[in-house]
C-alpha cells in the first residue's frame, strides 16, 4: 500500500485504520486489527476518550506484539476531559494536555506517541497555551508529531500559522467537499490531510439508498432529501462503485495523508480495501466527472 511521508518524516499508510468502531471486546476487535496489518495499514488512529479509554487500551495490547516494527503507527488524540461519572469537558489546557498524555501512553504500552492530536478546538482556546504543550511533548520526545482534528477554518487556520501541527483530520468525501477550500493553505505549509467519514455514513457505498433513508431523510448541508438522492443517483450513472469513486477523489488531493476507514468486522475492513484498490484502476476523468455532478460545499461556521 502506498504510504504518504509527513514532515517529521513518519510514514502513514495511505488508508488507516478509524479503530472507534472497533467495540470493547478484543476478541472481536483483534481480528480486525490485524486483518488491517495483513492488507498493508500502518497508521491506525485512536482516542483517549473513545469508549471512555477502553479503546486505547484495546489497541495498545493488540498492537504491543508489533512494537518491534517501525513502521506501525499510532495516532490518538487529547482535550476532552473525561470525568469519573463519563461525562467529558472540553479542556486544551497545557495541565490537562502533559497530564492525559500520561494515561495514553500507559493504556497503548509505549514509551512515545507518534502522532498526538487536538480532538477539536474553538477559537476561544488558550491556543498558544495548547501549542505550547504540544511543543513542548515533541522536545522532551513524549511524542514525535502533533496536528488537529477540527472542522472549524478559524482554528485551522491559527494552527496553520502559529503551530507546527503536520496532520488535519476533517470530514472529507465526494459529497462534504468543504475542505477543498482548505487545501492549498494545508498544502502550503505541508501538513498532511487526514481524512475521516470518507464513505459518510454509508451513504457512498452499495448501501447507499439504505443509508439515505435512515441517516439523510431531512436532507445535509446544501441538499435537501430529494437532492441527495438525485445526486447520488446522477454519480451512480457514471460509476456505480460509490466507494471507490471517494477513495480516488480523495487520493487525488496533493495534501492527503491518510484515508480514515471505520470496520467493525474483518468483512467490512476487506470491502473497504476490495474498494481502495479498484479506485486505484479508475480513469480520473470519471472521478472528475462524478465531481462535477455533486454540489461545491463551503464551511459557514466558524470562519473569523
Amino acid at each position: 500500500m502506498q504510504k504518504n511521508v509527513l514532515k517529521s518524516g513518519i510514514e502513514i499508510s495511505e488508508v488507516g485504520l478509524g479503530c472507534m468502531s472497533l467495540g470493547t471486546d478484543k476478541k472481536q476487535a483483534e481480528p480486525i486489527i490485524e486483518r488491517a496489518i495483513d492488507h498493508g495499514i500502518t497508521y491506525f488512529d485512536t482516542a483517549d476518550i473513545y469508549d471512555k479509554g477502553v479503546n486505547e487500551e484495546i489497541v495498545g495490547d493488540v498492537l504491543k506484539k508489533y512494537q518491534n516494527r517501525d513502521d506501525i503507527v499510532i495516532g490518538t488524540k487529547v482535550g476532552n476531559h473525561l470525568q469519573d461519572d463519563g461525562s467529558t469537558f472540553w479542556d486544551p489546557s497545557k495541565a490537562h494536555i502533559k497530564d492525559s498524555v500520561k494515561e495514553s501512553l500507559r493504556k497503548l504500552h509505549l514509551d512515545h506517541i507518534d502522532l498526538y492530536q487536538l480532538h477539536g478546538g474553538t477559537i476561544d482556546d488558550p491556543m498558544d497555551e495548547t501549542i505550547s504543550a504540544f511543543d513542548e511533548l515533541k522536545q522532551e520526545g513524549t511524542i514525535r508529531a502533533y496536528g488537529i482534528s477540527s472542522i472549524r477554518p478559524n482554528v485551522i487556520n491559527y494552527y496553520l500559522e502559529h503551530s507546527d501541527i503536520e496532520t488535519l483530520m476533517s470530514q472529507f468525501n465526494l459529497i462534504d467537499n468543504r475542505p477543498e477550500s482548505l487545501l492549498e493553505d494545508v498544502a502550503a505549509k505541508n501538513v498532511k490531510l487526514l481524512a475521516r467519514g470518507p464513505v459518510f455514513k454509508g451513504l457512498l457505498t452499495s448501501k447507499s439508498n439504505d443509508a439515505l433513508d435512515s441517516k439523510f431523510a431531512d436532507g445535509i448541508f446544501d441538499y435537501n432529501y430529494q437532492e441527495l438522492g438525485e445526486t447520488i443517483a446522477s454519480v451512480k450513472e457514471i460509476e456505480n462503485n460509490l466507494t471507490a469513486l471517494t477513495f480516488n477523489y480523495l487520493a487525488s488531493q496533493d495534501a492527503l495523508g491518510a484515508i480514515i476507514v471505520g470496520a467493525s468486522s474483518v468483512e467490512q475492513l476487506d470491502e473497504n480495501i476490495k474498494n481502495y484498490e479498484f479506485s486505484k484502476k479508475l480513469n480520473r476523468e470519471k472521478v472528475k466527472a462524478a465531481r462535477a455532478r455533486v454540489k461545491n460545499l463551503e464551511y459557514t461556521q466558524h470562519l473569523k
